[in-house]
């Protein structure tokens, strides 16, 4: 039985992971920006009682995610595995057209919140002997560029960078980093605007050609990813569920995928 900290774990791929989880026996500290979970998440939660506690917490903010790391320590004890999950997005805009709070808004949520809880949680790991530190990839980790995503793709080109310096830089010690590569997944931050508006990009023909042949739901990726997550032991290690050759088999069959998703 592992103990497991994961922020921004209310909705989407965080809270599919959370439960996956408590399905294997851990207990779960699940985080978000809200004050509490929501009654319909708590319904869900419901079967794992006693197995999980929420934590308010806004990634921008350090002290908020130092409160995440104390607060889950005082209730289980200590920590074994740690994931950076929350992410924001920004509008379907060029660079030049996003406005100045959009612009900081995805740094400080996908690179600074990462950082901050890379830090607390190492510092934390290191003290208590052993721990995992995992961040989520995203479309720039792999170089890719896509117009009007690119300041995302940024903080996610430079969250490969980190995690894969951070390992170095745990190297000889007990406590490992790597990162989770979730591919395209139809969650909330796909098909939402920030403001919560439908987003722009699902009305492009050719996005949700490519999304229905590529993306899976969340609950489908997090059971390939948690029991992965519980065995893995190597430092630097990428646990990737949309790998080159599964995509390129997805595009063989594509006409099998029309729809499916949106």
């Amino acid at each position: 039985m592992k103990n497991i900290v994961i922020t921004g774990s209310t909705r989407g791929l965080g809270f599919a992971m959370a439960i996956e989880f408590l399905r294997a026996g851990c207990n779960v500290t699940l985080s978000g920006r809200g004050e509490a979970i929501a009654a319909s998440t708590q319904k869900e939660l419901s079967p794992f009682e006693g197995k999980y506690i929420y934590v308010s917490c806004n990634v921008q903010e350090k002290a908020n995610l130092q409160k995440l790391w104390d607060t889950s320590l005082a209730q289980w004890g200590q920590i074994d595995i740690w994931i950076n999950n929350a992410g924001e997005n920004t509008p379907h805009l060029f660079s030049w057209e996003t406005s100045e709070t959009d612009t900081k808004n995805i740094i400080k949520t996908n690179l600074i919140g990462m950082i901050y809880g890379s830090q607390i949680a190492a510092t934390g790991m290191l003290k208590q002997g052993h721990g995992a530190i995992y961040s989520m990839e995203g479309l720039g980790s792999n170089n890719m560029i896509q117009r009007k995503t690119i300041l995302y793709g940024t903080t996610k080109h430079a969250l490969t960078y980190f995690m894969k310096g951070m390992a170095q830089e745990l190297a000889g010690t007990d406590v490992i980093a790597g990162r989770l590569s979730p591919g395209m997944v139809l969650t909330d931050f796909i098909t939402k605007m920030p403001n919560g508006e439908p987003s722009q990009v699902i009305a492009n023909e050719q996005f949700r050609k490519t999304f229905n042949i590529l993306a899976d739901k969340p609950a489908t990726v997090a059971k390939f990813l948690i029991p992965r997550i519980l065995s893995n032991t190597k430092n630097d290690a990428q646990i990737a569920w949309l790998t080159k050759r599964k995509a390129a088999w997805r595009f063989m069959t594509a006409g099998f995928r029309r729809n499916r998703l949106i």
